[in-house]
């Protein structure tokens, strides 16, 4: 078990740690939003073409939680999707495999603005 979590945080910490090198050595200005998006599509190409599941096996947490995993969720529910409804699938299924995790950062991210009254 130990080890197991100890596998998630390594693995985890070291896709942040290749986001922070990104930002930080290239001569051109990388921002966050372009690593945000850059790991969703990433993390769909590879769990396309079959790389990123024996990742996920490995390393469990430390492998979905980042924002790769968001594009394997999406990818492996089209594939699914795929399966079951045919071409429809391609459509319906990324966001039914996701709707869950949209749902639930909604709602906190709702629910911290009305107990902490953000301002701006």
């Amino acid at each position: 078990m130990m080890q197991g979590l100890l596998l998630a945080f390594v693995v985890g910490g070291l896709i942040c740690v290749i986001a922070q090198l990104i930002i930080e050595l290239t001569p051109y200005s990388i921002t966050p939003a372009h690593i945000l998006v850059g790991y969703v599509v990433g993390g769909a190409v590879l769990s396309g073409i079959g790389w990123y599941q024996p990742l996920v096996d490995l390393a469990g947490a430390g492998a979905t939680v980042p924002l790769s995993g968001f594009g394997h969720m999406l990818v492996q529910g089209v594939f699914e999707a795929v399966g079951q409804e045919g071409l429809k699938g391609v459509f319906t299924g990324g966001l039914t495999a996701s709707a869950f995790g949209i749902t639930v950062a909604l709602l906190m991210g709702l629910t911290v603005a009305l107990v902490f009254n953000p301002k701006g």
